[in-house]
């Protein structure tokens, strides 16, 4: 049985793509395979194997598979979840740990290996040009906490390139704005501080019908994808008959700061107490952009079955079934 092994399965998106998979295989030669670093039983109630890896150690690829069709890799530090600043730990897992997975590839000749990229090396020109297309050249600030970081993705994918113009092995790259989805976990880091994450900090002032700021310009938008459409553009990956690609993750679809706001409280306000949006162009403005997906459109077949208020419905259905609550309105 071929396996498709995902490494970064225990994180919230690898998790997310372990069960798509599930619900859209129905290829009995093909077999999920999970790998992550923390201790989980989530796996076991799905009936998928899987392994504890610290990729940063070469030695502890041994106890994986051998017969490996697909790597999907998922894996890596990133700021939201570091606290403080250590950029060696960057260094060691998004560089060192990548090359493992390489040859972890390599060693068992697996046809293709999927990575996920930040977008952190094109975001900056969201402020001049909207619209971000996959080719953009690269485009960053040296002067931030956020380079080493963004640095150790980029030599990612450029290892990769290596690895196939040496080895054959066939890549894709995925390059991932913010992903929406629902997690129990709704802090990450900000400059190293752990902070509530901007949209479950909104969702929960729907859904206790407090008042709502929208700042800056209302109108600037943003793209915003949902984790099961990543799921969906990975899955085509998987499978597709090409030998490389490079795709923006989004929607294409840009939606307005105040439309965002509007659609949380119309999801998940309650009957009779809907939040009062104030708005306030004197703070801060937050990021635009839209993610040209083109590319994912006509070499993978992908289209996003998600618009921002079905994507925040649901959510919203995960969320409450989590709590063991009932979804009393749509």
């Amino acid at each position: 049985m071929k396996k498709v092994v995902v490494f970064g399965a225990s994180g919230n998106t690898g998790t997310y793509f372990v069960k798509y998979f599930l619900e859209n295989n129905s290829d009995k030669d093909y077999e999920v395979v999970a790998v992550g670093t923390r201790e989980t039983q989530k796996f076991d109630e799905l009936g998928v194997t899987y392994y504890r890896v610290d990729i940063t150690k070469k030695e502890e690829f041994d106890k994986l598979p051998e017969d490996v069709y697909a790597v999907v890799d998922l894996a890596g530090a990133m700021p939201a979840r570091m606290k403080g600043y250590d950029p060696q730990y960057y260094i060691d897992v998004n560089i060192t740990g990548n090359l493992n997975i390489l040859e972890y590839c390599r060693k068992n000749h697996a046809d293709r290996i999927l990575f996920a990229q930040s977008f952190g090396d094109i975001k900056d020109y969201g402020e001049t040009e909207l619209v971000l297309k996959a080719d953009m050249p690269r485009k960053f600030s040296f002067a931030s906490d956020h380079t080493i970081y963004v640095l150790t993705k980029n030599f990612m994918v450029d290892m990769m390139e290596n690895y196939y113009e040496m080895y054959g092995l066939k890549k894709f790259v995925f390059r991932l704005p913010t992903i929406y989805l629902y997690s129990p976990i709704d802090h990450y880091y900000v400059d190293g501080v752990s902070r509530k994450i901007g949209y479950r900090l909104l969702i929960d002032k729907a859904r206790a019908g407090e008042t709502i700021e929208v700042w800056g310009d209302s109108s600037r938008v943003k793209d915003m994808v949902y984790v099961k459409d990543f799921c969906q553009m990975l899955y085509k990956a998987v499978f597709v008959n090409r030998d490389c690609g490079y795709y923006n993750v989004g929607t294409g679809i840009g939606t307005s700061l105040l439309d965002q706001i509007k659609g949380m409280v119309e999801v998940f306000g309650e009957a009779g107490k809907k939040s009062q949006i104030v708005m306030r162009p004197d703070k801060p403005n937050a990021p635009q952009y839209i993610m040209d997906i083109t590319p994912a459109r006509e070499e993978l077949g992908y289209t996003p079955k998600y618009d921002y208020i079905s994507m925040l419905k649901d959510i919203k259905r995960e969320m409450y079934s989590a709590e063991g609550n009932e979804i009393t309105k749509d």
